[in-house]
Order: C-alpha cells, then sequence, then structure tokens
C-alpha cells in the first residue's frame, strides 16, 4: 500500500479502484515458486486482502497467464486503465510487454513504474556504455545518479466499486504445504506489510548501531530480516533507504547491501539466463562429481558432520531462512568440498528460502561457485571449522540448530577436498 507507484497514479485518476493479484506460473520461462516462497505468498496476499478492505476496496484473484488473465479481469471490471510496478527478469519482461500491446490495442490506458528498485537497470552503465560486471564500480556509479525518490504515503481511502468482479478464493490456490511443515516458518515470521513496516522500525532503531560489526556473527540477532520484505513488496528499497538515512546510526555497510541487491538484479537483467548457466563460459567445463543424490541430501538436511554447515542447512528448513555468513559458508562446501554443482544448491535455496529471489539466489550461487559476476576467488574456500571458530565462538548457534553435528562421521575431508578443488579450478583456468 505504501510507495506503491502504480497504485498511486491510479488514485490520481480520481476513479473506482480495483486491486489484482495473478499467479502466473504459466506463461513461457516464468519459473514455479518454491515452496517457502508459496507459503510466504498465501499469508502475504491474506494480509494485503485484509488491509485492501479495510481502505474500502477488494483485492481480486486470478490465476493462470497473466496476458490472459489481466485482459478478463479487465473486460470483468469495464476498466479503462491498467497500472503496474515493472518486473525486470526475461520472461515477466515479455509477458508484461505482450501485456501492453494488447490492452493498448483495445484501448486501454497502461502505464508501468518503477517501484522495485532504486536504480533501473537501463541506468547504470560503464563509462562505454556497458553493463557492469564488477560491484564496487557499480555502486559508486548508482551513487552518483539522482538520489532515489522519497517514498509515497499510503493512501487514506481508496475509491472501489459498488460490485466487485468474481475473485478465486486464496484457499483454493493450494500455496500451503498439503502435509503441515510450516511450524517453524510460523513461528519465525509475519508476512505482510504491517510486520514489514515494524520490522524495519525495529531493525533500525535497535539493531543498526550494531550491524557493521555483528552482522557477521549468526548468533548476534543483528540481521535486518528485511529479505523476504524486499522480495515480495512489502516493503520498497526506497522505503528502506531513506529511513536508514534517517536513523541515527551510520546505514553505510547496510545501504551496500542494499546496493548488492541491486547489481543482482542488474546482472539478471542483462543475462536472463543467471539460473540456469555459467556467467563465464570457461566454468562451462568443470569437472564436478559424479551425481551422488545421498550426498546431496545429506547436505540439504544438515548431516555433514560439519557443525556450522550443519546447523545453517536446519535452519533453513526450520525456517525458511539462514544468517548470510552462513549460506556462504554451506554453499561453498557444497560446491568446492563436494564439488556439487551450483544449480544444485540454488535450487534447493529456491525451494526452501522464504526470501527466494530471481536474481539474488542465483548471483550468490554464482558468486560463491567463481562462475559469476565479480566472483569470489576461485582459490577462496570457506573452511566451516575456521568460520565457526571466528563467526560462532561459543557455539551459541551452532548448539541451537545442530547441537549433535559434532557426533556424526565428517561426510569429506576439509584438506584434501580443498585441494581436489583448487586442482579443478586449475584446469578450468588453463582451459584443460
Amino acid at each position: 500500500m505504501a510507495d506503491n507507484p502504480a497504485l498511486n497514479a491510479a488514485l490520481a485518476r480520481d476513479e473506482p479502484i480495483i486491486g489484482l493479484y495473478v499467479l502466473d506460473e504459466a506463461s513461457p520461462g516464468i519459473r514455479p515458486l518454491g515452496a517457502a516462497a508459496r507459503w510466504w505468498l498465501h499469508h502475504s496476499l491474506a494480509s494485503l486482502e485484509e488491509q485492501l478492505r479495510e481502505h474500502g476496496s477488494t483485492l481480486i484473484l486470478r490465476r493462470g497467464p497473466a496476458v490472459a488473465a489481466v485482459s478478463q479481469a479487465v473486460a470483468d471490471v469495464g476498466a479503462t486503465a491498467v497500472a503496474w510496478n515493472r518486473r525486470y527478469a526475461a520472461a515477466e519482461r515479455a509477458v508484461d510487454a505482450a501485456l501492453k500491446d494488447k490492452l493498448r490495442a483495445e484501448g486501454i490506458e497502461v502505464r508501468s513504474f518503477g517501484g522495485s528498485l532504486l536504480f533501473e537497470p537501463w541506468t547504470v552503465r560503464t563509462g562505454a556504455d556497458a553493463p557492469f560486471s564488477v560491484f564496487t564500480p557499480f555502486w559508486r556509479a548508482c551513487l552518483r545518479l539522482p538520489a532515489p525518490r522519497r517514498p509515497l504515503p499510503a493512501p487514506d481511502r481508496m475509491p472501489t466499486l459498488r460490485q466487485a468482479p468474481a475473485s478465486e478464493a486464496l484457499d483454493d490456490w493450494g500455496l500451503l504445504p498439503a502435509h503441515d511443515w510450516a511450524g517453524g516458518l510460523r513461528e519465525r515470521w509475519e508476512p505482510g506489510e504491517p510486520a514489514a513496516i515494524r520490522r524495519l522500525d525495529d531493525f533500525l532503531r535497535e539493531d543498526l548501531s550494531a550491524y557493521d560489526t555483528a552482522r557477521d556473527e549468526p548468533a548476534a540477532g543483528s540481521s535486518s530480516l528485511l529479505s523476504p520484505r524486499l522480495r515480495w513488496g512489502e516493503l520498497s528499497p526506497h522505503q528502506v533507504w531513506h529511513a536508514a538515512l534517517s536513523a541515527d546510526a551510520d546505514p553505510g555497510s547496510f545501504l551496500s547491501e542494499v546496493g548488492w541487491r541491486e547489481f543482482a538484479w542488474h546482472i539478471l537483467f542483462h543475462h536472463p539466463t543467471l539460473a540456469t548457466a555459467n556467467l563465464r563460459a570457461e566454468f562451462n567445463g568443470f569437472p564436478w562429481a559424479d551425481p551422488d543424490p545421498s550426498l546431496l541430501r545429506t547436505w540439504q538436511r544438515g548431516r555433514t558432520g560439519y557443525p556450522l554447515v550443519d546447523a545453517g542447512m536446519r535452519e533453513l528448513w526450520d525456517t525458511g531462512h539462514m544468517h548470510n555468513r552462513v549460506r556462504m559458508v554451506a554453499a561453498s562446501f557444497l560446491v568446492k568440498n563436494l564439488r556439487i554443482d551450483w544449480r544444485q544448491g540454488e535450487q534447493w535455496f529456491w525451494d526452501t528460502l522464504v526470501d527466494a529471489d530471481a536474481a539474488s539466489n542465483p548471483f550468490n550461487w554464482q558468486w560463491i561457485a567463481g562462475s559469476g559476476a565479480d566472483a569470489a576467488p576461485y582459490f577462496r574456500v570457506f573452511n566451516p571449522v575456521l568460520q565457526q571458530q571466528k563467526f560462532d565462538p561459543d557455539g551459541a548457534y551452532v548448539n541451537r540448530w545442530a547441537p549433535d553435528s559434532g557426533t556424526i562421521e565428517p561426510v569429506v575431508e576439509l584438506a584434501a577436498s580443498r585441494r581436489r578443488a583448487l586442482d579443478a579450478y586449475d584446469a578450468v583456468k588453463r582451459g584443460r
């Protein structure tokens, strides 16, 4: 409701407004949501429906290919105009372009707006007028652009139709798991815009001052926990940006992480196959280990025998979230110590993260694997034992999530597996 440019433009017309959400997993190239994301979407839509009702409006739910679904809703409503906030992945852009063409051909006014990024991807270019491939110059270029606009207020009331068109029932979409495994998600999260705004306020008031020093400590509790809020549009980056700048503490390190999210979308915009293809083509010949489903499942379930890895994977399974430092350690262990293809890990995170994001998820996996933009050096292999000693020295995080991991026989020896990984990377580097 707040900082929604499309809604703001619709309100300016002073005509009845209907909110429409289309669940499109049928258009070509659209990636179906993972289970944890579906759980979040269900509850976020329920919250949005309640908010719209409180503002005097309503939410219509439709499912199917977006071009057909939106066109039918326009006809049902008798709408004269449609507005939405832009999407940036290739398949979604193709759908939105086709929808614009169809509606405009029918005499409908169509407008789209920038709502989910601080900087539109096509506006950030190198001196050679090319996309950036390294974060630091990208972010410097962003900060030289006009400052992000100030967020728009939520409306007090929304004019609506006396008789709303038919809506599908949210419960009929089957977004919630058939067998309820989501107790940990319910305990950790409250989806919806009101809870998102409260979390932003709490983080800036209580945690921002310690963010720079404590953000790498998984037991410190200084993570913002705003990633699912941004992923689902319950908060906009403009709200986060300006609220952080108004906070008492220095927001520099935190806003740099917001910039990292922007960079991921910049890369996806220019490289649409980010989730399936190595950004650096030389990695197409990387000698991944032979597929071993049992070994992959051992990692997924947090049974590797390395406590920090296991704690992170169990936190993920229970809550749909994992601390960022631990994500790096767990991902490095999969792709470098186990030499399992990064796409296997990316898919698991896509299925289990509530903040699974079409840009950040594959972007960060490729960063760890060394195959992506501004990638971690190929020789950087996170040692989970040393990482635990440095960032969880008293075992608070490990003892909470994987107290038994130390009794599990390790699935691989760290030094030997590191050598094998470096040999494999050296072979790629030499072009063999």
